[in-house]
This record gives C-alpha cells, structure tokens and sequence, in this order.
C-alpha cells in the first residue's frame, strides 16, 4: 500500500514540474515576435506571443492610389502569414508537454 503511495506522490512531482515548465514557456511565448510578409517583402507584419500586429510596413513602390485592393490584399496576407507562424511556434513550443500524454480533444 504505501508503494502505490510512494509513485503517487512521485507522479505529482513530476506533473507540477511540467505544469512550472509549460508556464514557463508561455510566458517566453509571449516574449517572442515573428514577421509575416508579402508581395517579397512589400508589405511586413510583426506579430508578438498575444497575437498583437505591433508594426506594419509597406514599400513606398507598392502603393498606387489606383489600387487600393491590392495593398489591403497584400497587409491581409501579410497578417495573416505573421499569425500562421505565431501558431506554428506555439504549437512547436507547447506540443512538447503534451506527447506522450493521452489528453482530450487538443488542449493546445
């Protein structure tokens, strides 16, 4: 009996340490800023941990007041390229913790 306890308490050691560990990483996600792009570089977007666009730019060459479209197109991409690797590094970052572990439904 007091072995089953002994392993209990072992695996709630270890579960608090990756629990420290998974906020841990978190919180250095949140640090951490990737840059969409598009149109070659046209048009960049930087994207920070909370999936806030902190800065856009846009090449003086690609604006053409008789295009508006393709501009919104090109920050659209941009946008939506930044977001895509926020994922990704998220996903990267956190998968992790979770393989090996049978939880429901994609926590992450």
């Amino acid at each position: 009996m007091m072995r089953g306890m002994g392993n209990m308490n072992n695996m709630m050691k270890q579960m608090q340490k990756m629990q420290k560990q998974m906020q841990e990483a978190q919180e250095e996600l949140l640090q951490k800023t990737v840059e969409g792009t598009a149109g070659g570089g046209m048009v960049t977007v930087i994207v920070n941990g909370s999936k806030q666009v902190l800065e856009v730019s846009i090449k003086e060459e690609v604006v053409d007041p008789e295009d508006i479209e393709m501009l919104q197109d090109l920050v659209l991409a941009a946008t939506n390229d930044a977001l895509k690797k926020m994922d990704d590094l998220t996903a990267a970052t956190m998968g992790q913790f979770t393989k090996g572990l049978n939880l429901p439904g994609g926590l992450f």
